[in-house]
């Protein structure tokens, strides 16, 4: 009997391991995506242990976790760290799915961040010095000087990557597999496991 395609019927369940499903489903979504198909919520934590939440892209992925990167001093860079963990939430609207992550923050080796930030567009390398990101801002003129500064000061040459700019992996605990299915019936697989170099164990969840 022909095996069942689970990216087709939504019935997942049979996946063994989270990263292997979470590559098929990112593959679909760019197909399918209209807009940044790789765009997540990040949730992270304040000191008074107030919730705050925000779209960012993600940049990279193994079975380590999901990476993204980002000026160290924002509001995100900040309250991860006073409480390196976090959720995320990739939501692909066309394909009627999402996928939920929680789990203990690192920061990227300065390799990792060097390697990537080599990778952006020179413009955005100079928005990286020149943002005070989160930081109050008196006139867009302010931000436009400082980009005029800082495009002056590295005419020749590469851009460094500043040393408040870095990357950040959210090492999944526990990953969530969500379909949509007719009448609110919903197929949901939950992925948990111990710690980062702990066995995934899958449990199938009602609605």
């Amino acid at each position: 009997m022909e095996a069942t395609n689970p990216l087709t019927t939504g019935d997942f369940t049979e996946a063994g391991e989270p990263f292997r499903l979470f590559t098929e489903w990112l593959e679909e979504a760019k197909r399918s995506e209209p807009n940044d198909p790789t765009a997540m919520t990040l949730a992270t934590v304040d000191a008074n242990g107030l919730p705050d939440a925000r779209m960012v892209l993600l940049n990279g992925f193994d079975e380590r976790g999901f990476v993204f990167f980002t000026n160290t001093e924002s509001a995100k860079g900040v309250e991860l760290a006073g409480q390196p963990k976090a959720a995320l939430v990739f939501h692909w609207k066309s394909l009627r799915r999402q996928v939920r992550a929680r789990g203990p923050v690192e920061r990227v080796s300065d390799a990792e961040a060097d390697a990537y930030f080599a990778t952006r567009p020179r413009l955005s390398q100079i928005g990286a010095w020149a943002s005070k990101q989160s930081r109050p801002l008196e006139g867009r003129f302010a931000l436009e000087a400082a980009v005029a500064s800082t495009t002056a000061k590295y005419a020749v040459g590469s851009v460094p990557r500043p040393p408040h700019w870095t990357g950040f992996r959210v090492m999944p605990t526990a990953l969530e597999f969500w379909a949509d299915r007719p009448f609110r019936l919903h197929d949901r697989v939950v992925f948990r496991r111990e710690g980062p170099a702990a066995d995934w164990v899958r449990t199938r969840l009602y609605p």
